[in-house]
């Protein structure tokens, strides 16, 4: 089986999901929210918290527009360069976040959305993996840059065809990194039900072999999560924010700590309920079964020497006596001994 180490956990199909806390821009640039998301990522259960790494001129140019979810969960219409300077997280803060990760033992990733710089900035500073956001799947010259630092790579595949992914693929294998988990997502935030398709995270398994898949969530709630687990998703990624209706272009599709918390339990009883893949009973179906099960019982009283018949026969609970298969090759047989109205017959009976 494939397998990815992140830190001490390891990533695959027989493994528990790898669960990400997506802090991303909501700390709104702020070092103490930030903290906070850490804490929170951390109460949750979450495996790993991650952010957005960049430097505004690094992402877009002046001429760039805001994404239309983005105008609708902020409210504005600004440049994309003016809402990016104002979430940016400062590379002084750093060090503390980390420190807080490791404090809360969880480990600290994020996605480089700088191009090559902030990609250099992150392997300085010694993240154990990198996480590439959908926006980069066909960069080329970035994908290969970051599979030269030979760290396991999580990459998000939202707007994407199956074709563009095993380019992707291709590219990170030829720089030399067979360390890949591809996230199924649909960039939308927050995404409806009708644009999951998860269906095309069942094909990415069939048709990506030699790599690992999981989920990226942008729905609301924890069903989809879940979901894509019990379908096999070894990674799970879901936003996370302090509260909704703090201003800024994530929050509203973002999970609250409770929130998170629940899809996190609810994703890590899936294993639980899946259980071995072997049909027979659970221990304590083992005693129900004698209750409510049946067995083959006496009409009436039955003489040494009488024939069993449909008459005498009949078939009630409880279950510990003989099962009600052997109903048809009792028939026929002699009784060895007297046999009191309805009693359980005993394998001594006949």
């Amino acid at each position: 089986m494939i397998t990815v180490k992140i830190g001490k956990s390891e990533i695959g199909y027989s493994w528990p999901v790898f669960f990400i806390a997506e802090a991303g821009v909501n700390h709104n640039g702020r070092l103490d929210l930030a903290l906070k998301l850490v804490d929170a990522a951390a109460d949750a259960g979450a495996n790993a918290v991650k952010f957005q790494t960049w430097k505004a001129e690094q992402v877009v140019t002046g001429g760039g527009e805001m994404a239309e979810y983005q105008k609708k969960n902020t409210g504005k219409t600004e440049s994309q360069l003016e809402m990016l300077k104002e979430i940016e997280l400062d590379e002084r803060f750093y060090d503390s976040i980390v420190a807080r990760c490791k404090k809360r033992n969880i480990i600290f990733l994020s996605t480089p959305h700088g191009h090559i710089k902030s990609a250099d900035f992150l392997h300085k500073l010694g993240v154990p993996a990198f996480k590439i956001g959908s926006g980069d799947l066909t960069n080329q010259p970035f994908l290969e840059h970051i599979a030269k630092f030979r760290k396991p790579m999580i990459v998000s595949t939202g707007m994407a065809t199956l074709k563009e992914i095993k380019d992707a693929m291709k590219w990170i294998k030829r720089a030399g990194n067979d360390k890949i988990v591809f996230l199924h997502c649909t960039t939308n935030y927050p995404c409806p039900f009708e644009g999951v398709n998860l269906g095309a995270m069942q094909t990415m398994m069939k048709a990506l072999p030699s790599v690992l898949v999981g989920y990226s969530d942008h729905t609301e709630g924890s069903l989809v999560s879940t979901m894509a687990v019990a379908l096999g998703a070894c990674v799970i990624e879901k936003h996370l924010t302090l509260n909704k209706n703090t201003e800024g272009p994530d929050h509203k599709a973002s999970s609250n700590p409770e929130e998170l918390r629940i899809a996190i339990q609810a994703i890590r009883n899936i294993p639980i309920i899946m259980g071995r893949n072997i049909k027979q009973p659970v221990p304590s179906e083992k005693k129900i079964a004698l209750i409510t099960r049946k067995s083959i019982v006496s009409l009436r009283p039955i003489k040494r020497g009488e024939r069993f018949t449909e008459k005498n026969l009949g078939i009630k609970r409880p279950g510990n006596g003989v099962s009600p298969r052997y109903y048809q090759s009792l028939l026929g047989k002699l009784a060895k001994k007297d046999i009191k109205n309805d009693s359980l017959i005993q394998s001594g009976d006949w």
